[in-house]
């Protein structure tokens, strides 16, 4: 499973690495509607939320069918400014019907489909209802903000722009100042990795779950959806954020510059793990046969007739679901003499609840 860009025939220069004031605003609000997803950064969210005055806090509240389960592709810029200001400019040239089915219809986190058949929901009935219902699943408060972009897109977009503006007022102009100097040096670092080794290199210091295909035509993002988007005639934007560990948002929507929003090392996503490591560990977990194998080799190193002798089962037996558990990088061999022993790779099994978390937020 995965989201695949096609970047066949992409020269260097239509790679674009920004930071966008926008998409970490975005990110930031994120976080204070979903502080569970973000252990790593309750610091900053007791802070912020400490700062909110409480009318904006119900304001953003009101807005966060935007910004908690899904992220607006609106709030992804593929050509980010150096202000905020600049990319809400930006957003007010967009007419009704882009404005509202960017807001509407997102692709970013894949949480729910995205329908590629469909127009914006101004003019498209089925997409009208579909917003519609979407909203109407998170609840009453959700469902009366998505009538009002539906009812009246002029008035919700000046709504939206005078939050935000104050969100950067009250919270958010801190925040950036103190991570644009990171975010514009990680850019910068990923500009020249490129000119100077490629792509793949490129790729491979942006995260572990974003990778080049073997034919170098395919950017491949290791995700729990199946996706496909072009870069062709577009081109195809990077945006470092502080913020947004452990999501990685794509933006693939049909006829859009994808883009890919990364977080910047430091974080935990520089050890994240493949949506198939993850899968191949629990099913490793999975067998009672297993587990009961584990119990022992979680007490001290065993040997494969030590554990035959401990379970009343044969070796081969042993050996089969051994070699289970050593594919799955669950347990450790060690060869001792003529006798190799088996140990409980633990910093790895301990990790395995956070990189299925990480692996479905992702």
């Amino acid at each position: 499973m995965s989201v695949s860009i096609d970047v066949s025939g992409i020269s260097a220069d239509r790679y674009l690495f920004a930071p966008s004031p926008l998409a970490e605003l975005g990110s930031a609000l994120h976080l204070l509607v979903e502080p569970a997803h973000h252990a790593q950064q309750a610091g900053w969210i007791t802070a912020a939320r400490a700062r909110i005055a409480p009318e904006l806090m119900d304001r953003i509240v009101t807005a966060d069918y935007l910004w908690r389960t899904s992220r607006s592709d609106m709030l992804l810029p593929a050509r980010p400014k150096p202000t905020l200001a600049e990319e809400l400019d930006v957003l007010d040239e967009l007419d009704d019907e882009t404005w509202v089915r960017t807001a509407l219809m997102t692709s970013s986190c894949g949480v729910v489909p995205l329908r590629d058949d469909l127009g914006s929901p101004v003019t498209d009935d089925v997409a009208r209802d579909l917003a519609r219902e979407r909203a109407a699943a998170r609840g009453d408060r959700q469902l009366d903000f998505v009538d009002h972009i539906l009812a009246d897109p002029p008035t919700a977009r000046s709504w939206l722009r005078r939050l935000l503006e104050d969100c950067a007022t009250g919270f958010f102009d801190a925040a950036w100042r103190r991570v644009a100097g990171r975010l514009a040096g990680d850019a910068r670092h990923k500009r020249d990795l490129l000119a100077r080794h490629g792509l793949e290199r490129t790729l491979a210091a942006i995260s572990p779950a974003v990778t080049l295909s073997a034919s170098g035509e395919r950017i491949v993002v290791d995700k729990l959806q199946d996706r496909t988007a072009s870069s062709v005639g577009t081109g195809l934007t990077f945006l470092p954020s502080a913020f947004s560990h452990p999501h990685l948002l794509v933006v693939h929507a049909p006829g859009w510059r994808p883009v890919i929003n990364y977080p910047v090392l430091g974080t935990a996503s520089e050890s994240s793990v493949s949506v198939a490591t993850v899968q191949d560990r629990l099913h490793a977990l999975d067998h009672p046969v297993r587990l009961r194998l584990l119990r022992s080799i979680a007490r001290g190193p065993q040997t494969t007739a030590q554990l035959a002798e401990a379970w009343l089962l044969t070796p081969p037996e042993v050996s089969r679901h051994l070699a289970v558990l050593k594919n799955a990088g669950v347990v450790t061999a060690t060869r001792r003499g003529r006798y190799v022993s088996y140990e409980l790779d633990l910093p790895e099994t301990a990790r395995l609840g956070t990189d299925l978390i990480e692996a479905l937020l992702r």
